[in-house]
């Protein structure tokens, strides 16, 4: 029977293909849910500011994930893997809710818009030719970028780096228990990594977990398995009226937007890092990827949630060898098992995940040596400019606006125009556009 099933799992997954083998699939799986667990108790905390349920947001935020991650795995066969996206539940609570003064029914309608229109997006391979028209300096870029955003995510989460109004960013009290902490768990996988442990990553969480104990970080759960809240007050909870006006029209961009070059971002930077481009710089199989986080986003609004989208912190399951699609179906089962069992993942602090983020930020980094800073200024200022921007903009989207938009006109005064694609003219058209038109509307 475990013969059978071995052999399913390498046919399915093709994992000799990729140098991959079933336990490293499952501990990058584990390892990548383990670090973006913290969606799970976040996403239902922002959304219920809006309005909604938060019981209901809970079980559609795992639902939506399990949907997402398993058609990334059976469609694509990558390890990444989905749930509602970081700042696009802010958009959606801060901006369209409290700050537009629209009704979260409203909001849902457009993430439902949006996601429709992605996969029709998707079968014109609109999204990929996006993908394939960033040059491969910009993608290593993306790479190292994404690199130092993760780091700042979890140093932030850690609490060793919080914000100040006279520096914007300071160091945070690293005395504190949750700082503390933190610390230690960076030591840790850092001595794991050292030793050259297998499954470092997760290791460094667990133990880090346990250490918090009786340092008063990780809390004991009171139960174990709790049934899952239901859906019913935010499922399928649309409002059609005014969709045909201005507002939903620059709503849905937004979503849209932010979504496709948080997706492409996250998909260039962690497959870069990951080896899995082609010679031409390009991802096999982009196309079934980004349906897949269409279809996520889609399912996702149906079930009352925000945009699903692909999770930069599936480079720490790519970190930990993972390859497949079977790394994000592991992620997919723990997801659908912490429906049942949340108590028990509840109680991982984000200060025992922060570490692994941290120190995934340093894998991802190794691609900086790859890009030339030194011959071509044209390729090199846009690079730097990609790289500075995600974490300083915080957005992984705005980091690739600085970079293509620079590409662009440097490219363009320089007398380069044979290096410009008609994609890339028309996407900066497009991001200048963005950044413009709300400053005209006002």
């Amino acid at each position: 029977m475990g013969i059978v099933k071995k052999d399913f799992l390498e046919k399915k997954f093709k994992l000799k293909e990729n140098n991959a083998n079933i336990r490293t699939e499952i501990v990058a799986g584990t390892t990548t849910f383990m670090t973006m667990a913290y969606i799970l108790i976040v996403n239902p905390n922002i959304l219920s500011e809006a309005g909604m349920d938060w019981g209901g947001v809970f079980t559609a935020t795992i639902v939506a994930s399990v949907i997402g991650t398993l058609a990334m795995a059976f469609l694509a066969n990558y390890p990444f893997v989905l749930a509602p996206g970081m700042g696009l539940n802010a958009f959606f609570t801060y901006s369209v809710v409290l700050g537009m003064e629209k009704p979260w029914q409203y909001a849902l309608t457009a993430v439902l818009i949006e996601g429709i229109i992605f996969i029709i997006l998707s079968f014109f391979k609109v999204r990929e030719a996006i993908f394939n028209a960033i040059p491969m300096n910009l993608k290593k870029a993306v790479s190292v970028g994404i690199g130092l955003f993760i780091a700042l995510i979890g140093l932030i989460n850690a609490g060793i780096v919080v914000a100040d109004e006279g520096t914007i960013v300071a160091l945070g009290n690293i005395t504190d228990s949750g700082p503390l902490l933190a610390l230690i768990g960076i030591i840790i996988i850092g001595l794991l990594y050292a030793k050259d442990v297998k499954g470092a990553l997760l290791i460094g969480i667990l133990l880090t977990t346990i250490i918090g104990i009786p340092m008063g970080v990780t809390q004991l759960p009171q139960g174990i398995i709790q049934a899952p809240p239901s859906l019913s007050k935010v499922a399928f909870q649309f409002q059609w009226k005014e969709i045909f006006t201005f507002d939903m029209l620059l709503i849905v961009f937004t979503f849209m937007f932010v979504d496709v070059f948080d997706t492409v971002g996250t998909l260039v930077g962690v497959s870069s890092k990951a080896g899995m481009l082609d010679k031409d710089g390009k991802l096999p199989r982009a196309s079934q990827a980004l349906l897949a986080d269409a279809i996520g986003t889609t399912i996702g609004a149906c079930l009352g949630t925000s945009t699903v989208t692909t999770f930069v912190e599936s480079a720490s399951g790519v970190s930990e060898g993972g390859r497949t699609g079977l790394t994000s179906l592991t992620a997919a089962i723990l997801f659908l098992l912490a429906l049942f069992l949340s108590p028990i993942f509840a109680i991982i602090p984000s200060q025992a995940t922060a570490p692994a983020l941290i120190l995934v930020g340093l894998a991802m980094m190794s691609s900086v040596g790859e890009i030339d800073f030194n011959s071509d200024y044209t390729e090199a200022i846009p690079a730097f400019l990609t790289i500075v921007m995600m974490p300083f903009s915080y957005s992984i989207a705005e980091g690739i606006v600085f970079g293509m938009v620079s590409y662009v006109i440097l490219k363009l005064i320089s007398g380069k125009r044979k290096d410009i694609s008609v994609v890339m003219y028309i996407l900066a058209i497009l991001f200048i556009l963005k950044e413009v038109l709300p400053f005209i509307m006002t």
